[in-house]
């Protein structure tokens, strides 16, 4: 992992887990983009606070950029505040398969994973 980013405080990052840099590069490859998946965090979800995916672009001036594989993730500062030093990986189950964020500042999660509270 490599993390791109101008402010020390933010060193902690998100690590991007092989699994979802591969899904992330598949998907890419798919929709003919860039091989960039932005992770934000908004308020709502049962548990306070739910994570937000989506293809990304470009970084914004300040996102912290981290990259697995030539896999680039994109977080905002604001966001980086509620996951920092979370890892991002991509997990298949029985039940299906998604993104999973594991984030040390969680204090409480849904049953689902999709949200937390601090």
């Amino acid at each position: 992992m490599t993390t791109l980013t101008q402010d020390p405080a933010l060193a902690a990052g998100v690590t991007l887990a092989p699994s979802a840099a591969a899904r992330i590069a598949a998907i890419a490859a798919k929709q003919n983009r860039p091989a960039v998946l932005r992770l934000a965090v908004e308020g709502g979800g049962c548990s306070g606070f739910q994570y937000k995916f989506e293809m990304g672009n470009e970084p914004e001036e300040d996102d912290l950029v981290s990259e697995t594989d030539g896999v680039r993730l994109l977080v905002d500062a604001m966001s980086l505040e509620l996951i920092a030093g979370a890892t991002v990986e991509y997990v298949e189950s029985l039940g299906g398969a998604a993104f999973r964020v594991t984030n040390p500042q969680a204090a409480s999660g849904c049953g689902c994973g999709a949200s937390f509270s601090v």
